[in-house]
Formats: structure tokens, C-alpha cells, sequence
């Protein structure tokens, strides 16, 4: 299973539970895209990783919707 799947697999699980605690997508592979600004990890902006422990939970459930989006879209870039 590549890397972006399991991302991708991890973003369905956080937004299906109920849980209080919403857990950090990063996976420790802190490089930033140049072209497309995102963490080539956990694909989130700079502004996202910054500001992610300040960040409500429903907020940070958004940033896994996002994660998610863009998941699909590296994922149809490639096939």
C-alpha cells in the first residue's frame, strides 16, 4: 500500500468516528512541495501545520476533508 493510500485510508477513519481527539496527520516526512506548497507527507499547508494545535476539532476534521480531496486528486493524477 503506498504511502498517499494509507494517508488517504487514515482520512476516512478520522472522519468517520465521533471521537473528541482528532489525530495529527502528520507521518513525519516534513518536505514541502514547492510547486504545490503542500507537506509531501501528510499534504497539508504550511498554514495547516501551523496552526493545527490551536485549532478547534471541527476545524481540524476540515483539514482532514481537505487531506482527503487531495488525496483523490494525486491519486487520479497518477493512474
Amino acid at each position: 500500500m503506498s504511502q498517499l493510500t494509507r494517508l488517504q485510508t487514515r482520512a476516512d477513519q478520522v472522519l468517520s468516528s465521533d471521537s473528541v481527539h482528532v489525530p495529527s496527520p502528520c507521518v513525519s516526512v516534513c518536505v514541502v512541495n514547492p510547486s504545490t506548497q503542500l507537506c509531501e507527507g501528510c499534504l497539508r499547508n504550511i498554514q495547516e501545520i501551523a496552526a493545527w494545535g490551536q485549532m478547534p476539532s471541527a476545524q481540524q476534521r476540515g483539514v482532514w476533508q481537505q487531506i482527503q480531496v487531495r488525496c483523490a486528486e494525486k491519486l487520479r493524477s497518477q493512474a
